[in-house]
């Protein structure tokens, strides 16, 4: 399940190409990116989903907010003012990584699971506990 850690640190927030941090708004034709989404299900069908969800109203628009190794972590906008991320995590196809949103999309996570929908259709374990427990150390999620 990393492939969804790396989908919501870095599919959502690829737009046209690597900016440094805290760079003006990326503005453009977003392309969904992941090395990760192949080994995974889950991973890659959440990959068509975004890649679909972004071609029903373009351009996107993001916003840097901080850096994970070389990507930007940032908050997307498609061109109808739909917000990219809270969409991802609200319609189960990634999850809210409260390193990054400080739980801004906890209410559509637990929609999701609620609903059964994406990832939480069956049994889900974060992936930071998924790690964690496979490397035998305590979550810090």
């Amino acid at each position: 399940m990393d492939s969804l850690r790396e989908l919501i640190l870095a599919c959502i927030l690829a737009a046209v190409a690597w900016q440094p941090a805290f760079a003006e708004d990326i503005v453009g034709r977003a392309t969904v990116i992941d090395g990760d989404v192949g080994a995974y299900r889950c991973g890659k069908a959440a990959a068509f989903a975004l890649d679909r969800f972004l071609a029903e109203s373009r351009p996107t628009r993001c916003s840097s907010r901080a850096t994970d190794i070389q990507r930007f972590v940032g908050v997307c906008f498609r061109a109808d003012g739909r917000e990219v991320n809270n969409w991802l995590v609200g319609s189960g196809n990634a999850v809210d990584w409260s390193r990054y949103s400080n739980g801004a999309y906890a209410d559509a996570q637990q929609s999701a699971r609620s609903s059964g929908v994406g990832v939480w259709r069956g049994h889900f374990e974060l992936p930071c506990r998924a790690r964690a427990e496979r490397i035998g150390r305590e979550t810090a999620c």
